[in-house]
């Protein structure tokens, strides 16, 4: 089947590519300028999960043309070709995207003016004359629009970006509230990293205190006006209500008919020789389910089958569409079936498979050191060369680089900060990248020192390092594979530097968990029985003898690098299941007690998604809003509450900041969200209220390394100290 040759290596590695349709053929976007979106063009997106499961995204600025629409649909039906019908695909438009998309995206998405008929390109840049206006708005779902470059775009409810090139102001409105800055750094941080690839300085502004600078190039500032409140008011009914319709070319000519009024649906309405439409349009949400034995004319129906049923229905035009192959139904679709169950379930969690199409196949690592062997998964992940070039480690004390031992490289401390250059060939020249790792306890001091000693270095460099900087837990794959076969390892405490280093505690526990890329790291954590997850791997070291745990839900992946930090460490260790714990092993971590053991992490394959959601009124409305993407620690807001679903009960974290109104209203809408579950969930679920810093491990264990200490700093000050240079 013929398909464009942008696609050859699509999906033949885990990760994310992006294509810009330019003048009707899709172009590769580059992977530092993923999130960057002209409102004027089409994009592609395509995510490969580790397993090897694909969501293909058709993404639809609001300035985008009819014909550049038109291409962008043929590509992803050409991408859909490509990799054998298995992917989900889904239509985004701007300002309405799934939580899904979004979730690619943790810095935000960027809108840009323009396009490719504008002569707009996606160009890594470090142009220092770039004078541009963001206005940066959400809480979680973060999204910069470029608005006109004057005083009249400014509000005081909301931050804004005025990007000056070599100089990126953070204006924080005076009645922006804490998330939203938070959120406004981070993307201030990812515009200085990717697109002016760590070379310029971003300074944070306070309403009312500009300083002659931003004057200069916006002119005298007038009165600014307050921000309008959207009417966000969510009709719960709508979430509930859908119907389906089976499509059918019996007479000659595409007809639907509709087969179940209201849901929720049997799964025994499906059949593999049709296909359906799912119509949840008053909720914003279109799926067509297509049946593997349907004919070819019935499965070819797609996006433009959805958009006519949209019309016809007079839905807007923002209404999300999801196309799905039997056997790839995503959660959001089955939570209208009452008694769906999971057919021909692969073995094991979280493994890696080889593509193919046979049932049995076969178990594979993500090796990041193979990216660069593709043109095209080099720019998706930055991956420059295969690792195997020069490196140097240096850790920053007292506002210093000190170096690190060759022998420990791969393993930070989480209270320290890191500078490696890496040196490698391409043709005949040296070139360099520096990555600044900073660890999540690291200091604001040493935060701000690591910031102004990468700068130091490339100075020294005449400006020639490409420079990246990494936060604890977000290791890209290229600096992964800068220790070749080693994952990294996390110990708890600082001061690495030989002779200097904290002391390590006696007993001493190590959480090993493979992320959604395929990599594995090893955390320390607090030595405590609190601390186990049965879906993960543990290590625990003891003066006597050391332990591998292996949770119902570990996987080999996990085990192999657990033997790692066991020959880190020294010495040997028992291999134990989960279950058959010896009284020495508990007795170690101070007793046995509870820890998260859900039923729901022992499912080969969950059915029903964790969610993550924030509850708040500081936008003037009370609102509930999805975290989008795998949710960490650090997504929980201080001021805000958070409702988190693990299926058979709900928490309610109460945030030490959180208002008398969110605490009110949470409970109530957390029974109204289980009422309006399209699955007809137990209105009964049990829900359960935990205030911050009291947390028990039957909410703690959803989350990686979870970190008694994380709020000891103001995750804002956190962030401001990471700008510093």
């Amino acid at each position: 089947m013929a398909f464009h040759k942008a696609f050859e290596d699509a999906g033949k590695k885990p990760g994310l590519t992006v294509w810009r349709i330019e003048k009707m053929n899709p172009v590769l976007v580059p992977e530092n300028l993923h999130g960057n979106f002209y409102m004027g063009d089409a994009y592609i997106v395509l995510n490969t999960t580790a397993d090897f499961k694909y969501s293909a995204h058709l993404w639809l600025g609001n300035q985008c043309s009819q014909d550049e629409s038109g291409a962008g649909a043929i590509f992803c039906t050409q991408l859909d070709d490509s990799l054998h019908g298995k992917p989900v695909q889904y239509r985004e438009t701007q300002g309405s995207e799934s939580n899904k998309f979004v979730g690619y995206f943790k810095n935000g998405l960027l809108y840009k003016e323009g396009g490719v008929a504008s002569g707009f390109a996606h160009v890594v840049t470090n142009d220092i004359n770039v004078k541009r206006l963001l206005h940066v708005k959400g809480r979680r779902n973060v999204r910069a629009y470029e608005v006109p470059f004057k005083w009249s775009s400014f509000n005081n409810g909301d931050c804004f970006l005025i990007d000056a090139g070599a100089v990126i102001y953070q204006w924080n409105g005076s009645k922006s509230n804490y998330q939203e800055r938070i959120k406004c750094c981070q993307l201030a941080k990812s515009i200085r990293d990717g697109e002016r690839m760590g070379r310029a300085k971003v300074e944070v502004v306070d309403e009312g205190s500009e300083p002659p600078k931003v004057l200069e190039l916006l002119g005298s500032k007038p009165s600014i006006p307050d921000a309008t409140v959207e009417d966000v008011t969510a009709d719960t009914t709508s979430k509930k209500k859908a119907k389906l319709y089976m499509i059918s070319d019996a007479s000659g000519q595409l007809t639907l008919t509709e087969v179940a009024a209201e849901n929720p649906f049997s799964m025994a309405t499906l059949s593999a020789k049709e296909c359906y439409i799912l119509d949840n349009g008053q909720n914003g949400h279109i799926f067509l389910w297509k049946g593997k034995e349907s004919t070819k004319s019935e499965r070819k129906v797609g996006l433009e089958t959805c958009e006519f049923f949209i019309n016809k229905k007079g839905y807007s035009k923002n209404t999300q569409i999801e196309l799905l192959p039997e056997n790839g139904e995503t959660p959001l679709f089955i939570q209208f079936f009452s008694d769906w169950k999971v057919k021909d379930q692969s073995e094991g969690l979280g493994k890696v498979y080889t593509i193919g199409s046979h049932a049995k196949i076969k178990s594979v690592p993500f090796d990041v050191t193979k990216l660069h062997n593709s043109p095209a998964m080099a720019a998706q992940y930055n991956t420059v060369d295969d690792g195997s070039g020069t490196v140097k480690i240096w850790r920053v004390e007292e506002f210093k680089k000190q170096p690190v031992d060759p022998s420990a490289y791969g393993q930070f401390y989480g209270g320290d900060c890191y500078i490696i250059l890496y040196t490698y060939k391409s043709g005949d020249r040296d070139r360099h990248m520096i990555y600044t790792w900073q660890g999540q306890k690291a200091t604001k001091d040493e935060l701000g020192a690591s910031a102004g000693l990468t700068v130091e270095l490339d100075d020294q460099m005449q400006g020639l390092p490409v420079q990246v900087r990494v936060t604890q837990g977000q290791e890209p794959p290229h600096l992964l594979s800068l220790f070749k076969d080693k994952p990294v390892i996390v110990h708890l405490g600082g001061t690495s530097r030989h002779g200097g280093q904290s002391a390590a505690a006696s007993v001493r526990l190590f959480h090993i968990r493979k992320s959604s890329t395929g990599a594995t790291r090893a955390v320390e954590v607090i030595a405590d029985a609190g601390s186990l997850n049965s879906n993960d791997t543990f290590v625990l070291k003891t003066p006597q003898q050391s332990y591998i745990w292996k949770g119902v839900g570990a996987s080999q992946a996990e085990l192999k690098t657990a033997n790692y930090v066991v020959s880190v460490l020294g010495g040997s260790a028992t291999e134990i299941k989960e279950g058959s714990e010896p009284d020495s092993f508990w007795k170690e971590l101070g007793g046995k007690k509870q820890y998260q053991s859900s039923k729901g992490l022992k499912e080969e394959v969950a059915q029903h998604p964790i969610r993550l959601f924030g509850c708040s009124n500081k936008t003037g409305t009370f609102i509930i809003e999805e975290v989008p993407g795998d949710f960490t620690q650090a997504d929980l807001a201080v001021d805000d509450v958070m409702l988190l679903d693990v299926w058979d009960q709900i928490f309610l974290w109460i945030g030490s900041s959180a208002n008398e109104v969110e605490k009110s209203e949470s409970l109530k809408c957390a029974k109204q969200y289980l009422e309006s579950d399209p699955s007809g969930r137990d209105s009964g679920t049990p829900i359960t209220i935990i205030k911050q810093g009291e947390e028990p491990p039957t909410f703690t264990g959803w989350f990686l390394a979870w970190d008694t200490k994380m709020w000891d700093m103001s995750p804002l000050e956190k962030y401001l100290a990471s700008l510093r240079v």
